[in-house]
């Protein structure tokens, strides 16, 4: 099968608490799951520029990305049905936030993303439905010098 390459910067968006927004993904095609904010990088953008604009589209916050914290590469069939190997990067940014503006979503965004949530670590490890990346509360303890 051929394959895609798809840059994509995904956010480690962290309360002052320690909790983390997740998206939950319901489609026809596969079970629910939760991912962290993020998505593609488009052409001529730095995944930097790439957090900094999902993190404005799919959550309404305005934000520098944080340092990288983690990058990976993987292999899925993207929502619109295009086999991709990902490289993922992953940037960590604290908020004080406690809602989200969905606005900026696109009209499958709406579609798909059917709520969101700030997730605690402890209650990662017994959630019912799948979440990405598979090592999130890793992710999720993460310290960073200010």
């Amino acid at each position: 099968m051929t394959r895609t390459l798809r840059p994509a910067a995904r956010i480690v968006l962290r309360r002052r608490d320690g909790r983390i927004l997740m998206f939950r993904f319901a489609t026809d095609d596969r079970p629910p799951f939760w991912c962290t904010p993020g998505g593609a990088v488009d052409p001529g953008e730095s995944y930097e520029e790439a957090a900094r604009r999902e993190l404005f589209e799919e959550t309404g916050i305005v934000a520098d990305p944080g340092p990288e914290i983690a990058q990976r590469s993987v292999e899925f069939i993207t929502l619109e049905g295009v086999p991709v190997s990902a490289d993922e990067r992953y940037f960590l940014i604290e908020t004080d936030a406690e809602d989200i503006c969905i606005d900026g979503h696109t009209a499958l965004e709406r579609r798909v993303m059917q709520s969101w949530r700030w997730f605690a670590a402890d209650e990662l490890a017994d959630w019912p439905e799948r979440l990405y990346p598979d090592d999130l509360a890793k992710l999720m303890a993460i310290e960073v010098n200010a």
